[in-house]
């Protein structure tokens, strides 16, 4: 018997920052399978401008700047460690049965500012950032 699940990986971009979508939700599956995470799921990616993430940082952190990634994952913040920053038990469960995992907004001027300080590609900086991202909404945080 084999189980169909259903991932659903939104990806929106404004049309003036050339972003291979298609690279991203692959980028995004190979993190979830990775993780051994699987079943109905839904995540967001948005490309952004910095006037946008300057906005949202500030609205949601507190800091007057851009920065290159946020992620907003949708976990019930009863069920985390305050130590960790792992979830205990899971996520927030939704009615239609699709665990959606939350949104990751990316800035794209600050993709090209951090692939030439890091001498890669801007595709090579996107999938970083990408990766980075999910993590994050699986709650795999870095130190």
């Amino acid at each position: 018997m084999t189980l169909l699940y259903m991932i659903n990986i939104v990806v929106n971009s404004d049309p003036k920052y050339p972003v291979n979508k298609l690279g991203i939700q692959a980028t995004v599956l190979e993190i979830l399978k990775q993780h051994h995470v699987h079943g109905n799921l839904e995540i967001g990616v948005a490309v952004v401008g910095d006037r946008k993430m300057h906005e949202i940082n500030k609205k949601f952190r507190g800091q007057d700047a851009t920065t290159n990634i946020l992620s907003f994952p949708l976990e019930d913040p009863s069920t985390t460690s305050s130590l960790q920053h792992i979830p205990k038990v899971g996520f927030v469960k939704a009615p239609d049965k699709v665990l959606r995992l939350g949104d990751i907004l990316i800035s794209y001027p600050q993709i090209i500012k951090d692939a030439a300080i890091e001498g890669v590609s801007i595709e090579e900086e996107l999938r970083f950032l990408v990766e980075h991202g999910t993590r994050h909404l699986l709650g795999i945080h870095h130190d």
